[in-house]
């Protein structure tokens, strides 16, 4: 049976809505929003705004809800805000009262909003997740214990504890818990392959764009000579090439920086004879780039009259002159273009980038750093430090030994000779090793879900400050997600435990509900769970 419906589009007024209905309590960006602790991170957005000066800052939740829906769904700027135009359920997440038929803010804003966040905005936004993991876990603790336990014997007293043993365990603080894992990964940002030809050739075409606007300002009959189509034809020569030897290589490299000099050359006389005019004759853009370019020739005829292929500081984007090629040596990839990260992970699954760095620096020098950020956050520094063997240098050691923190990872030297005598102790030694080494995989797995699930190998900024932004924002949503597990988990627990009771033939669910609430067990077995 064949079932037609005219394809005669049907007028807006007749379009059913259902938004004269309630939003779905279940929907994940309620539960979402509802595990947020909004209150801390707005107060640690409002350190970076003057309380006086200047015009009414937007609501920080439509700020930062706004942030984490688009790294959340990996959207661009303006894509994210029609979203939220468009879905109530965003609305509703970035703290509306109502649906509104307008976006929140211009798509442009996100870039003084990327500039604005620095580092201590986000230190504060992590400080606020801990927090309330804490928080979270404190309650799901007092719940437990909330949950008593039977004992074998009735009869018998419980055992009472002195006064003074008591005190002396109030009294004494905390120094040392939980273990920290560390580790390090290249964060690439969105540039085109870098090439020393490819570079040369878009320096060279930047340098004639500056003639151009220089040459209309001037009083000059004659535009200064570039070249430009010899120029153009002479790198397409070699580019075109499936596989150019090193000698036309190195050629069509002299070649290029033949035409930069020239350019470089009219660029100057025509600066000088421009310097008595009262307003700038180029643009900060332009200056910019020109003072880049400058430093890109001088880097490659080092280079080339060296006959070497590296020099320090090498610029390989000139629209972005801070990213630096870092070298991995990855099966798939021996160079990685972008910024290097020292992650630390805690067992809770919370994340922390400690330092962002943009030249190929060795990640080990970041202990103390790494260990005074747990200590910072926490209270207290870490039992054991858990990281890669390039961490467990000498200094590292003798740091982490003065704190009395346990690096967990092989001992420097010799092994010791196997007797009789410690045979158990090294095997139980190599075990806890093997344990702690396998407890390296959750930040491992950190950097794949970031890079995969929210674009952390392709951040599309352009200046420093804005892609470190754009970075901390990644792992600001991560952290959130972890928060949002524990905000479920009191649930998570009490179904567990409910079913538990079942399984060892206890009373019906009612029943048993009422029991937990009392603070009595029903069976009479000892029950222990491990969160």
């Amino acid at each position: 049976m064949i079932q037609y419906k005219s394809s005669k589009q049907q007028t807006l007024e007749g379009f059913y809505t259902p938004f004269d209905t309630q939003l779905d309590k279940n929907n994940r960006w309620v539960k979402l929003a509802a595990a947020i602790p909004w209150d801390l991170l707005a107060e640690g957005y409002y350190k970076s705004l003057s309380p006086k000066n200047g015009r009414k800052s937007i609501d920080a939740r439509i700020i930062i809800g706004s942030v984490i829906l688009k790294h959340k769904l990996k959207l661009g700027d303006e894509e994210i805000v029609e979203q939220i135009k468009e879905n109530p359920y965003f609305q509703y997440f970035i703290g509306y009262d109502g649906y509104e038929y307008k976006i929140p803010f211009v798509p442009s804003l996100f870039v003084e909003i990327r500039k604005r966040m620095g580092m201590q905005v986000f230190v504060d936004f992590q400080q606020a997740i801990v927090d309330e993991v804490d928080a979270l876990k404190d309650k799901i603790t007092n719940k437990q214990k909330a949950v008593k336990q039977p004992k074998d014997n009735d009869d018998e007293p419980p055992n009472k504890t002195s006064n003074n043993e008591v005190k002396q365990k109030t009294e004494d603080p905390i120094t040392h818990q939980g273990k920290l894992i560390i580790d390090a990964t290249v964060v690439e940002q969105a540039i085109r392959y870098p090439t020393d030809l490819g570079l040369l050739n878009e320096a060279r075409e930047k340098t004639e764009a500056i003639i151009d606007i220089l040459y209309k300002q001037t009083q000059l009959k004659t535009k200064p000579r570039t070249y430009r189509k010899i120029a153009r034809s002479d790198y397409l020569a070699v580019v075109k090439q499936k596989k150019p030897k090193y000698k036309t290589i190195r050629n069509g490299i002299k070649q290029q920086l033949q035409y930069l000099r020239r350019n470089i050359k009219h660029i100057d006389g025509m600066l000088d004879v421009l310097n008595d005019v009262t307003h700038p004759p180029l643009k900060y853009k332009h200056m910019r780039q020109l003072w880049v370019i400058k430093q890109l020739i001088l880097q490659q005829e080092y280079m080339y009259k060296n006959k070497v292929k590296r020099c320090d500081d090498r610029i390989v984007s000139i629209a972005q002159p801070h990213v630096r090629p870092i070298v991995r040596g990855k099966q798939n990839k021996l160079v990685e273009f972008g910024s290097k990260l020292n992650v630390s992970l805690t067992t809770d699954g919370i994340s922390y980038v400690n330092h962002i760095g943009w030249n190929n620096y060795n990640e080990g020098k970041d202990m103390e750093l790494l260990v005074n950020d747990y200590k910072r956050q926490y209270g207290y520094y870490p039992d054991a430090v858990v990281a890669d063997p390039l961490y467990g240098s000498r200094e590292n050691r003798k740091f982490l030994k003065g704190l009395n923190i346990r690096f967990a990872g092989k001992p420097l030297g010799r092994p010791p000779k196997i007797t009789s005598e410690n045979k158990s102790e090294q095997k139980r030694l190599k075990k806890q090793r093997k344990e702690e080494y396998l407890m390296r995989i959750p930040i491992e797995g950190k950097f794949g879900q970031g890079k995969s699930a929210y674009s952390l190998g392709y951040i599309r900024a352009k200046t420093k400050s804005t892609s470190e932004a754009w970075i901390n924002s990644i792992f600001l949503v991560m952290n959130l997600l972890v928060l949002y597990k524990f905000f479920l988990s009191p649930k998570k627990i009490h179904r567990l435990i409910v079913q538990l009771c079942e399984s060892r033939g206890m009373k019906k669910i009612s029943s048993i509900n009422n029991t937990l609430n009392q603070g009595k067990w029903v069976n009479p077995k000892i029950v222990h769970f491990n969160f």
